[in-house]
């Protein structure tokens, strides 16, 4: 344990090192935001300038609002620092003849490093995270942003970093070079996370559906939202919008090749609702045409255009999961990062025992 540490002090500092300037400009700008939400954003309603009021405060410490992405590269570079250099220097710098002819044995030697370097990431990790999300929490309770910032709040990121040292620490045991072991940690790491977070999350629980008949509702700048039957938090899986005959004419809330919705005037008075068909109805052209941008102004517009739509019938169906199955999607997939983190401690296991001589 004690020859364990002092391998592995000066990579423990310069971590302890990142997360207490971390921390130190989180506790000099958070109790500030924290304040002026209390104060400020939650009773812009009573005086009428919300809009304003919240365009203001996410404008503030924009740098530090980006700066939690880092939560992100922060497993996958514990892994390639800190996991995948374990026993492949040692392979490398042929200690290892010395470090395993000693009376300790060669399991109890790995056991005893990956125990020390699995703690120090599971603390890091898990203080960065807690930071982050404690500093962060004013923006995300404004924005309703829970499951938009899945990857870099609470405890996931354990999860990911537990994952991430054990991959590292078998790539090492496998290529016994530390350059390439680094390198095979990056590219794993990232094909397994981008698979589960696209595939795997969505059916950890079974999601609710919402059908209801297409609209297009006008927000205040003009553009079109769709999914309006849904809840602020709610996070939306798929969203189709399907004919009278139950074929799928667009994906995500939008038609065409480049997924957008839009109304183009095609000559002789007529307009087509792109990807859909013509109107049976005349739309009053207002200036600059009938683009996206320009769907908003005009009463008399947006009522033509909501006639076009609701001549052709169309249904959308939202597949999504409610802000109540957040935090347990969180514990399922902290459990199943440490699943596989298990599976590659074993194989590590297996293989310093077995293979390596």
């Amino acid at each position: 344990m004690w020859l364990a540490w002092r391998q592995f002090r000066t990579a423990a500092c310069v971590v302890l090192g990142f997360l207490i300037a971390v921390g130190v400009a989180f506790l000099v700008t958070g109790p500030h935001l924290v304040h002026v939400y209390d104060t400020v954003v939650k009773t812009c309603a009573a005086k009428g300038d919300c809009d304003s009021v919240t365009s203001t405060f996410q404008g503030d410490d924009t740098f530090l609002q980006h700066f939690g992405t880092v939560l992100l590269l922060f497993p996958a570079l514990l892994g390639m620092f800190w996991g995948a250099p374990l026993v492949a220097r040692e392979m490398e710098a042929g200690t290892f003849r010395l470090a395993w002819t000693q009376s300790v044995t060669r399991q109890r030697w790995f056991l005893t490093r990956v125990a020390v370097l699995v703690f120090a990431a599971v603390v890091a990790t898990g203080l960065f995270s807690l930071m982050v999300t404690w500093w962060s929490s004013p923006f995300d309770t404004l924005n309703f942003s829970l499951f938009a910032n899945f990857d870099i709040r609470d405890v996931a990121p354990v999860g990911y970093v537990v994952f991430a040292v054990m991959l590292g620490v078998c790539a090492g045991v496998v290529i016994r070079r530390t350059v390439f072991a680094m390198g095979a940690t990056l590219v794993a790491f990232a094909v397994v996370r981008i698979s589960i977070s696209h595939w795997v999350r969505q059916r950890f629980a079974s999601p609710l559906h919402l059908t209801q008949a297409f609209q297009l509702p006008f927000t205040g700048n003009g553009s079109v939202k769709v999914g309006n039957g849904l809840k602020p938090g709610d996070w939306v899986v798929s969203d189709n919008i399907v004919n009278t005959q139950g074929h799928v004419i667009g994906q995500h809330g939008g038609f065409g090749p480049n997924g957008g919705i839009g109304f183009e005037a095609i000559g002789n008075g007529r307009t087509e609702f792109v990807g859909v068909g013509v109107c049976p109805n005349k739309i009053p052209a207002p200036t600059g045409g009938l683009g996206r941008k320009d769907l908003g102004p005009g009463q008399a517009v947006q009522q033509a255009l909501n006639k076009c739509v609701a001549h052709f019938h169309l249904r959308e169906i939202l597949t999504y999961f409610p802000p109540s199955r957040y935090w347990s999607f969180q514990w399922y997939e902290l459990s199943l990062y440490f699943g596989l983190a298990i599976v590659l401690g074993a194989i590590a296991l297996w293989w310093v025992r077995t293979r390596m001589t």
